[in-house]
């Protein structure tokens, strides 16, 4: 078995010197790092990271947790993610939480048991009190993704999902647009009811009494989308336009939408949230809200960098989101276009 005296030897360095090249650690000219990886090349050399991690206590690696891995939306996270790690010389574990807030802890756990120097949490069903917990009792310093926790600012990175559901609604309103339906997303989850709550506050500022006939609950599938939108139809109750709480299930709606005779943006306008890269390629293209997720992992993971390095963390801002407005929004009844239209 080649060992790392072996490789030390063929570089021409220390042991030692070979240490600190695979763990990162001190300063080592560029050249002897080459000369390192040279000679680990030549000789099939593979490092025990399970040995370095139990001696050093750490394992040169960051762990990261998310809902799920459905869709382009984590995909976008992934990827973004094992750039910055790649970039940072670290290695980067990745779990799910099986959308389920007791999944979501064990993954946490999970990553804590495997001695990584930080772990980064996109949690959808964790309670701000069980986040804090988590913050408090961790050996590994922990950073949070898609939740407000006025506690602990400098440890999350979240979305102002309120205002961009405001901002959406708003927007519809503007377009003469009065009976607005609304499908949620799983409305157990904060982000489901903040969205929700933006839909709401939309219309009350405008003076529209919200309407429960004309929202119903999704699961962020495309199906789900489709039969909610089935079920709206099916209440014979109008609307001229319907918010989906994400890209997936406003694309479902579409389906039914079409099924049932109604024209795009004609007789029913529809906007979408998350910006997925199919939405600009519909027909017609989603007006949607862009979510920034490879930013927020962005900060996130430069915030664990610095936490890391014992290097001092501020309160991180809110990300904001940005309506994308294509074709499948149009003039509602009580725009001045479709007035002068009568």
């Amino acid at each position: 078995m080649i060992t790392m005296l072996d490789v030390s030897v063929r570089a021409g360095v220390s042991k030692a010197t070979v240490s600190r090249v695979l763990n990162n650690t001190g300063q080592v000219k560029q050249s002897t790092r080459d000369a390192v990886f040279k000679a680990m090349d030549e000789l099939g050399y593979r490092p025990n990271f399970l040995a370095q991690s139990l001696a050093t206590k750490s394992s040169n690696s960051i762990g990261l947790v998310v809902s799920n891995f459905d869709g382009p939306y984590f995909g976008s996270l992934l990827r973004q993610a094992a750039k910055l790690t790649e970039a940072s010389g670290k290695h980067l574990i990745v779990t799910d939480g099986h959308d389920t807030p007791e999944g979501e802890i064990q993954a946490v756990r999970l990553l804590a048991d495997r001695r990584c120097d930080a772990i980064i949490l996109y949690t959808r069903y964790m309670s701000e009190s069980e986040l804090m917990l988590l913050l408090e009792t961790l050996p590994a310093p922990l950073m949070v993704i898609n939740r407000d926790l006025p506690k602990a600012r400098e440890r999350c990175v979240f979305f102002e999902q309120q205002l961009a559901a405001f901002n959406a609604v708003d927007y519809l309103i503007q377009q003469g647009h009065r009976d607005i339906a609304c499908i949620t997303a799983p409305i157990a989850t904060p982000t489901a009811k903040l969205r929700l709550a933006g839909y709401q506050q939309a219309l009350r500022e405008h003076g529209i009494t919200p309407n429960p006939a004309l929202v119903v609950n999704g699961i962020s599938t495309v199906a789900s989308g489709y039969h909610a939108c089935q079920q709206l139809l099916a209440t014979g109750t109008p609307f001229s336009a319907l918010f989906a709480s994400n890209d997936d299930m406003a694309i479902g709606a579409m389906r039914a939408l079409n099924e049932a005779g109604k024209k795009l943006p004609e007789d029913v306008s529809l906007f979408g949230f998350d910006d997925e890269p199919r939405a600009a390629y519909l027909l017609p293209a989603l007006s949607t809200v862009f979510l920034p997720i490879e930013g927020m992992i962005e900060a996130a993971f430069l915030q664990a960098l610095r936490l890391i390095n014992g290097k001092p963390i501020a309160e991180l801002p809110p990300f904001v989101g940005e309506l994308r407005l294509r074709e499948s929004v149009g003039c509602g009844p009580f725009s001045l276009s479709a007035s002068q239209k009568k």
